[in-house]
């Protein structure tokens, strides 16, 4: 799946990211686009036979993909694997950022439909994890996590609370296939999925009610 983030303002990009522009961004508008670009990074180069049976798709539909893929930039063609009857494929970056206000008030469709594709992709890593936890090893079940917390946040406090996150996650050993046989023993891969989502609809403090006030743990909106 893609391994897709926003930046905030003043965090420094890798050598081997893009930053969307408005090129990008409409050839990532499509949900199996962001998929293939996120199984290439994941499991590292493939044909379009075999992603597309990762997909559930025919082969000609991944091809068609993957050149519109390949012109934008995102993909290229492995020659040293490839042959005569078999092309592969390979993600010319690991990761993509994108946090262009602007870039997204031009192309609001384009913006969207990347968005609501990489909401999507979340989504269904999710529920493959869960779908597998109880085959997993306790030491790994026991590291499944999911939990949300409830803040009342400025936005200039929104912004440090997504800056302090992406610099804690950074501290840790990224994956890619290339650099997996150097892991310590014992590492898997692991996806951490941050999500800042400002909800203007709650309700604003009031003044102080003078009947008893209920206290709740750990809610859950």
């Amino acid at each position: 799946m893609a391994d897709a983030v926003e930046r905030p303002d003043g965090l420094n990009v890798e050598e081997d990211s893009v930053v969307l522009d408005a090129r990008g961004l409409r050839a990532l508008a499509h949900p199996m686009r962001v998929q293939l670009v996120g199984l290439l990074r994941k499991y590292g180069p493939s044909t379009a036979t075999r992603l597309a049976e990762r997909l559930g798709v025919n082969s000609g539909t991944a091809s068609y993909h993957l050149r519109q893929l390949g012109a934008a930039g995102f993909v290229e063609e492995d020659t040293e694997r490839g042959n005569a009857r078999e092309r592969w494929w390979r993600s010319v970056h690991r990761t993509t950022w994108f946090n262009d206000p602007e870039l997204a008030e031009r192309e609001p469709e384009a913006a969207l439909a990347y968005q609501q594709s990489i909401a999507a992709i979340y989504t269904l890593r999710t529920r493959q994890t869960l779908n597998e936890l109880q085959t997993m090893p306790r030491a790994w079940r026991n590291t499944f996590d999911m939990s949300d917390s409830a803040l009342r946040l400025t936005p200039e406090e929104a912004a440090a609370l997504y800056q302090e996150l992406a610099e804690v996650v950074a501290r840790y050993r990224r994956d890619a296939p290339e650099t997996a046989a150097s892991a310590p023993e014992g590492a898997e891969r692991v996806t951490v999925i941050t999500q800042i989502l400002p909800e203007l609809d709650a309700p604003a403090a009031s003044s102080p009610s003078s009947g008893p006030q209920e206290e709740e743990g750990n809610p859950t909106p």
